[in-house]
């Protein structure tokens, strides 16, 4: 399955999309993200239908089936993209979704209360006066406060959302 070309894909220019590709691959890198899997999140999130299948991403990145597989296994896990079964057939394609970085941002929500609960342990086994347990106190405060605001900011971005998207027509 060749990935349909959306209104006005025409005259993209693909030296121009390889640049923009490879440009946020590389500030994904820098942010922590490994290289391979940078590179196949950036070329998802630039093509039109947001699904490629693994010969398409290994085509347009110049990169072995098996690059591929092991991106995606990473992208997988950390829920930036979603594996799929191609209609008709026996080969896997891969979604990145519109909504992805919310929902990949929702989903810290019980690894921040695992680890506000490992940290409360840490500070119970230091002792909250020892210095050891006064840094991981803070560490732990800072967590709380982050998993109090994340509710509130995801709702404000779902009413943001919802406005561009009508402003949009979309």
């Amino acid at each position: 399955m060749s990935e349909q070309r959306q209104p006005g894909a025409d005259d993209r220019d693909d030296e121009a999309v390889s640049q923009f590709v490879e440009r946020f691959a590389a500030q994904l890198v820098e942010a922590g993200m490994q290289r391979m899997s940078a590179r196949v999140f950036a070329c998802l999130l630039a093509s039109d239908s947001g699904v490629l299948t693994s010969a398409e991403l290994g085509e347009r990145l110049q990169v072995s089936p098996a690059a591929v597989s092991g991106a995606i296994r990473y992208l997988s896990q950390v829920d930036l993209v979603s594996r799929e079964r191609e209609p008709g057939s026996r080969r896997d394609r891969y979604r990145v979704h519109s909504d992805q970085w919310y929902e990949a941002l929702a989903r810290r929500d019980s690894v921040l209360s695992r680890w506000e609960t490992t940290l409360r342990e840490g500070v119970g086994s230091l002792g909250e006066e020892s210095p050891a347990g006064r840094r991981i106190n803070e560490t732990l405060a800072f967590f709380e406060f982050i998993q109090q605001e994340l509710g509130g900011m995801m709702e404000r971005w779902r009413d943001h959302r919802d406005k561009v998207r009508a402003e949009s027509g979309g």
